[in-house]
């Protein structure tokens, strides 16, 4: 009897380009990504915090370089990216958030959210596809999103307006890239347990409003989201392109 084998998660000989890996989930991304064989290459404008990453997944046997890159200097990213070998794999991390009512936004701070979650990850993305492409090698693009580009929320209008605007992008760059054997999904994590995210959740009444949506009733970790992008990097999604893995607890379930 030929029983099926399942695909494979292991990226082995894979290159992975990670922005904003210094921390929080690029840090834990690039992580689990080296330890499942992939030669990753940790990507941020902190020097030091990529340095001592690298250092320390070789120092466990694993593949990884740091590259120092500012992902909104449009020019200088694309010279970076054109100077290596193709990226088979792209964790599209860096972004940010500046909370504020709706009725307070400032520009600068609209600018500033949009330019990096949606400006510079379009043409992230772009700069590796145009070298996939152009190599004729298939690969896996995983826009990290949030569970804010499905729903919305107080305060951060200009933060959900950025996550669903790269909900849509990666619907539309799959359809583009599928023939090309490039795949792009979305990521959208629910809240964290991480050190950045401890301070707010000391405001015990924003920490329960938080709890009582996420329908598992508690926070989401690192690693768990960690784990759901070394899935759509890796083979065992190869059917999955243009589509959102939300992993937000049930948060968006109703």
């Amino acid at each position: 009897m030929s029983l099926p084998t399942a695909p494979s998660f292991r990226l082995d000989g894979k290159r992975a380009l990670i922005t904003g890996a210094g921390r929080g989930i690029g840090q834990a991304s690039a992580a689990a990504l080296a330890a499942s064989g992939a030669h990753v290459t940790l990507a941020a404008r902190t020097k030091d915090e990529i340095e001592t990453l690298a250092a320390a997944l070789r120092a466990r046997g694993e593949k990884a370089d740091a590259m120092v890159l500012d992902v909104t200097d449009l020019a200088g990213m694309r010279a970076q990216i054109a100077a290596t070998e193709p990226f088979d794999v792209l964790i599209n991390n860096a972004g940010t958030n500046r909370p504020a009512p709706f009725l307070e936004v400032k520009v600068e701070d609209f600018d500033y959210v949009m330019g990096l979650n949606v400006r510079a990850a379009y043409f992230v993305a772009q700069a590796v596809a145009q070298r996939l492409v152009a190599a004729k090698r298939p690969g896996s693009i995983v826009n990290v999103s949030s569970q804010m580009g499905h729903v919305g929320s107080p305060r951060r209008t200009v933060y959900c307006a950025s996550k669903h605007a790269m909900e849509g992008f990666t619907k539309a760059m799959a359809i583009e890239l599928a023939p090309h054997g490039v795949r792009v999904n979305s990521i959208g994590p629910t809240f964290l347990d991480t050190p950045m995210t401890k301070p707010f959740f000391e405001n015990q009444a924003f920490k329960a409003d938080v709890l009582s949506r996420i329908k598992l009733g508690r926070l989401g970790t690192l690693e768990e989201v960690a784990a759901g992008i070394v899935f759509l990097a890796s083979d065992a999604a190869a059917l999955m392109t243009g589509t959102a893995l939300v992993m937000d607890g049930g948060w968006t379930a109703e």
